[in-house]
């Protein structure tokens, strides 16, 4: 997996944009004190220098008719069947410079992933890690093993996720608190998350695919059956895996047998992450250990696309807002989180996190509303985003995209994007810098695509390789 390594901020000068080192960053990245009892905590990996240049605070705006004449038929007739919308804002002034079907709402695919980041980061602290407990169990000796919603939570050292909480660890600490007492029996608890486990709106392949796996409270690796396989974008998922995590669990505190789910309303409840129905009892804690802060998380999202972890934020989002961290009550929470930031909502449908859904739905208009807001500096836990948002010809899903020459060379660390791909639609939505060193956000949806997948990102990548060469002058 291609991770970045720190957080980065991004400010907005005027018209420009710098990369620095971090700010607030540096507390979000800081141990969690608060936490009783006291956790297990992996320092942060060191943050990289910067990766891109810094732009020119006095750079010119895009002229309008100059980048209707630049994008001409690349979005009115690209070649690719259906409908390509186009909308180009202008970051330090928020205007719109281009717009086509920019108000039509679009299934955005992976793109969702930006509105998961930004309402995640806008309601739940930066810094915010969530727990996993265990705590005491019916009879002495028996332990509960209770989920918060880490999906990246890891058995041991070997761990998908850098940085991430582990079970050998929680293991060692529970028998610290045991103290003569012999652990016996291992029961588990991932009632935190309700509802189905499986968004309605996904392919019929995607459970089995790899692209996903179920939402649940309690996991390990993602959910991954083998989370060292080198292609992890389409690994094997547990169809159980608060089960798989239970039984890890066990292994690493010495107890035999098959761990069973924890008798209802035996779960004391956490201050930070409630469970439905839990009743009251912070005492019974055994022990803990936490998350990477949210920001990491947010990364871990969106620099490899991660559909597992997507969903895991989202209904932070709606435990963040009071809801059920259910499908209901993620896009219930990230639909209030938006018109909070001043996102406008309209025709907007928020069926899931992680945009696998083919009943999601957004306008270009409100995705560069969002990401201008978060380039800008005005709200710089939105800022926090851009760690994770993939770089052309350098990270993640954009590593190995700009594949023609001329194309790679334009886009080549001056595109910062998300993308999504499902059949038929595919999309890419981030920032650029033109020639002139202004700093635009944008976004490409598409509906209706008939062309290959090959094709049709090829197309995605020239749109957004002809705005970072574009002067455009009229």
């Amino acid at each position: 997996m291609i991770a970045l390594t720190g957080i980065l901020v991004l400010v907005v000068f005027a018209a420009g944009l710098v990369v620095v080192r971090p700010g607030p960053v540096a507390a979000w990245l800081g141990d969690d004190s608060a936490a009783r009892p006291a956790p297990v905590v992996d320092p942060p990996d060191p943050a990289p220098g910067p990766v891109l240049a810094a732009l020119n605070g006095t750079a010119p705006m895009p002229d309008e008719a100059g980048l209707t004449k630049a994008l001409g038929k690349l979005v009115t007739d690209g070649g690719i069947g259906g409908r390509t919308s186009l909308v180009v804002r202008d970051v330090a002034s928020g205007k719109v410079l281009y717009a086509n079907g920019g108000g039509i709402p679009t299934v955005p695919a992976s793109t969702m992933k930006l509105v998961t980041a930004a309402t995640v980061l806008s309601t739940r602290d930066p810094a915010y890690r969530i727990p996993t407990r265990v705590v005491a169990g019916p009879n002495p000796g028996e332990v509960i093993l209770v989920g918060g919603g880490d999906p990246t939570l890891g058995a041991d050292a070997k761990g998908f996720y850098p940085g991430a909480a582990r079970l050998d660890r929680l293991a060692t600490a529970t028998k610290k608190a045991l103290g003569a007492t012999k652990p016996t029996k291992v029961y588990y608890d991932s009632s935190l998350f309700s509802g189905p486990v499986y968004e309605p709106g996904w392919d019929a392949d995607i459970p089995t695919g790899g692209f996903g796996g179920p939402s649940t409270a309690l996991m390990i690796d993602g959910a991954r059956k083998t989370p060292t396989e080198s292609d992890n974008h389409y690994s094997e998922r547990s169809s159980k895996p608060d089960l798989a995590a239970a039984q890890a669990f066990a292994k690493a505190l010495g107890v035999g047998g098959t761990p069973a789910p924890a008798p209802k309303g035996s779960v004391p409840a956490d201050a930070a992450t409630p469970s439905p129905g839990a009743t009251a009892g912070p005492a019974d804690e055994l022990a803990r250990v936490v998350s990477p802060p949210m920001v990491r998380l947010v990364e871990f999202m969106l620099v490899d696309s991660d559909n597992v972890v997507a969903e895991a934020l989202a209904r932070q989002v709606a435990l963040a807002k009071g809801k059920p961290a259910s499908y209901a009550g993620a896009r219930a929470g990230m639909t209030e989180a938006l018109a909070e930031l001043g996102v406008p909502t309209d025709g907007l449908v928020l069926a899931d996190g992680s945009g696998l859904s083919r009943t999601d739905r957004l306008t270009g208009e409100a995705q560069t509303e969002l990401l201008a807001l978060a380039a800008s500096g005005k709200r710089p836990e939105l800022t926090e985003m851009f760690a994770g948002i993939p770089v052309a010809a350098w990270s993640g899903t954009l590593e190995d995209r700009f594949g023609d020459a001329a194309t790679r060379k334009s886009a080549a660390g001056v595109v910062r994007a998300k993308t999504g791909t499902l059949t038929g639609n595919h999309a890419m939505a981030g920032t650029v810098t033109t020639a002139d060193g202004r700093l635009l956000a944008f976004s490409v949806l598409t509906d209706g695509v008939t062309a290959s997948s090959d094709a049709a990102r090829d197309h995605l990548d020239k749109i957004a390789a002809t705005l970072a060469t574009c002067g455009c002058d009229a």
